[in-house]
């Protein structure tokens, strides 16, 4: 696979890739290529649009304010998609900018906000997050872009819960203490996330789950149960450790 170009400015851009392609930039993109970063007529950037792989596109400037791109060449495909949902109770602003864009980094493929009876944050703004994982994508060389889902009661998405999706639910109370030793008994050795099985890391509220939740969730088809240590973590913390030790024992960390 082709390493990732960091020395060059990237962009996700909602619209075909191909060669010779002109992409009308958003106000927003063009006074960020154009004023912000102060590339001019003829500069090239990466372009990216979740579907279609990487290419180099060179800017053209339209007027004072608009600028288009011309797409040129491929330079990474896009990769297998995985097949790894993170279900999370929101968080508060800062805290859920940042749990949103460490699940882009992590691989997560879709972002799934479940409303428990402990939540504590009544109103979401999926457009902000869908930002922020764009944001994070561009940043860190991600081509598949995940998708950020409405939120749902924690109910209503434990009853459509596909059989052959394992759950991995971290719990302080697992049997088994070493959390790589409880996903290494769901690993199926195919070293990509999501040919071999679908995967969902569900992560509770401030506070936890209340006892009928976690009853429930235990209560699913296939459930690796996970602790996370001794230690209490904040619910950001715990998604990134957890999303690194799915990724290290059953995912892409292994190749």
């Amino acid at each position: 696979m082709p390493r990732y170009d960091f020395s060059s400015h990237r962009l996700h851009v909602d619209a075909p890739l191909a060669p010779g392609k002109h992409i009308d930039l958003t106000h927003g993109q063009a006074n960020y290529l154009t004023n912000v970063l102060r590339l001019g007529e003829a500069a090239t950037v990466l372009v990216f649009n979740g579907r279609d792989g990487e290419w180099t596109a060179r800017i053209a400037i339209v007027s004072r304010k608009a600028a288009r791109l011309v797409v040129e060449t491929p330079t990474r495909p896009q990769p297998r998609a995985a097949d790894l949902d993170y279900l999370f109770a929101p968080l508060k602003h800062a805290r859920l900018d940042y749990m949103v864009q460490k699940a882009v980094e992590m691989g997560a493929s879709r972002l799934v906000p479940v409303i428990t009876r402990r939540t504590q944050v009544g109103r979401l703004n999926r457009e902000r997050m869908q930002a922020n994982v764009i944001e994070a994508a561009e940043q860190c060389g991600i081509l598949a872009v995940p998708e950020v889902l409405e939120a749902r009661p924690l109910e209503r998405a434990l009853a459509a819960w596909s059989p052959d999706r394992l759950a991995v639910f971290c719990d302080e109370d697992a049997d088994v203490r070493d959390p790589v030793a409880a996903l290494s008994a769901y690993g199926q050795g195919s070293g990509e996330l999501g040919a071999a099985q679908p995967v969902a890391l569900i992560i509770g509220p401030e506070g936890g789950f209340d006892p009928d939740e976690r009853e429930a969730l235990l209560r699913l088809p296939r459930v690796a149960r996970l602790s996370l240590g001794p230690r209490i973590l904040r619910a950001d913390t715990a998604a990134v450790a957890a999303l690194a030790l799915i990724q290290a024992v059953l995912g892409d960390g292994r190749a």
